[in-house]
């Protein structure tokens, strides 16, 4: 038997309840055939962007999924638009985020999608979190792991 992909996947929140939106997500990814294998704790963090905004609370989960990468990316929109995301500012507030960090050890760049996502090397929300739940993962492109990439910082 195969084993399915790993996919990593970011949260934010910085609008509203941030931990009862980042939970919410976790259970509508649940509920969407996505298996959570591991989790990170929510830590609070500064916008990233545009700094004069609330402050995100930031998460990630290791999770095991059948479906392609395209589909991964549909079901997390849908989710946010469920939750009520409306597409607004660029990287401006936001009730709930959510990214697609690693998808196995795939590098893929489309026009909608790009795995591994682009910034993970340059953001401390999302390494922080990485490094609590897969502190050896590869970075595909970088061939570094993510405890390396932190501590470059």
């Amino acid at each position: 038997m195969t084993s399915m992909p790993i996919a990593y996947i970011g949260i934010g929140s910085n609008l509203g309840s941030r931990e009862e939106n980042c939970e919410k997500a976790i259970d509508l990814l649940a509920k969407s055939g996505i298996k959570v294998l591991k989790r990170s704790s929510m830590i609070e963090t500064e916008p990233w962007g545009i700094k004069e905004q609330p402050k995100f609370i930031n998460m990630a989960l290791e999770t095991e999924t059948k479906i392609s990468p395209q589909d991964l990316l549909r079901t997390l929109k849908d989710i946010e638009k469920a939750m009520g995301r409306t597409e607004a500012e660029h990287w401006g507030p936001r009730i709930i985020d959510l990214d697609i960090l690693f998808y196995d050890d795939l590098i893929l760049k489309t026009p909608e999608l790009e795995i591994p996502h682009p910034f993970i090397q340059e953001r401390d929300f999302v390494l922080k979190p990485l490094l609590e739940i897969a502190p050896e993962k590869m970075h595909p492109v970088l061939g570094k792991a993510v405890r390396e990439l932190l501590s470059f910082r």
